[in-house]
């Protein structure tokens, strides 16, 4: 049966599709199954996605990209999970998503992935983000909540990092994901070999 990673913060920018698709791609060049859903209604990855193809011409998509919206996608990703197709499925959640959608969400989660830069802003969202997610473990005793540390500078060392998110209530992840054009800059097709590490983390805590 598929796992199902969301991807989710109390507001935008916080990286939630730059890790997204940076680790849709990578797993899929390790050869997993993956399915990227994302329920933002621009739908920026769908949109990439076509561009890519087109100007590649020839250019060939490992995996597949649907959009979705916020009150629907938990009882999509029922119906996903179900049809065993895929190895893992991600979800992009909007950055406003409600508080409805997100416990709707968590309930169908094996992971929740929470990125966080930080600064006193993003902190103070994770923080809140956390806090929200937390009750949703009750019902889903399953579901591991995870701290994703994003666009930290280089100089920034990883006991640093911990320090600054050693109080939350949740998996801080052993890796980082630096502030590097590689990582924004990113493609639907092309798995970038940098990000190998941290898909390897996320999926230390899926086994």
């Amino acid at each position: 049966m598929s796992k199902i990673i969301s991807f989710i913060s109390r507001k935008g920018g916080t990286g939630k599709t730059t890790n997204a698709i940076n680790l849709a791609t990578t797993l899929s060049k390790l050869g997993k199954r993956v399915l990227l859903v994302e329920t933002d209604t621009n739908y920026t990855l769908n949109t990439l996605r076509k561009m890519e193809l087109f100007k590649a011409k020839d250019g060939l998509a490992n995996f597949e990209i649907l959009g979705s919206h916020d009150h629907q996608v938990a009882d999509e990703l029922i119906k996903l999970k179900e049809n065993k197709k895929n190895d893992i499925i991600i979800v992009d959640s909007a950055g406003k998503t409600t508080d409805e959608g997100i416990k709707k969400l968590c309930l169908v989660s094996d992971a929740v992935i929470v990125p966080t830069s930080l600064t006193q802003n993003d902190l103070l969202v994770t923080y809140q983000t956390v806090t929200d997610l937390s009750p949703a473990r009750e019902l889903n005793q399953k579901l591991k909540i995870i701290i994703l540390p994003n666009r930290i500078h280089s100089s920034t060392n990883l006991y640093s990092v911990r320090e600054n998110l050693k109080n939350l209530d949740a998996i801080i992840l052993p890796v980082i994901v630096p502030q590097k054009n590689l990582f924004v800059n990113f493609s639907t097709l092309e798995a970038e070999k940098e990000y190998q590490p941290v898909a390897q983390a996320i999926l230390n805590h899926l086994a």
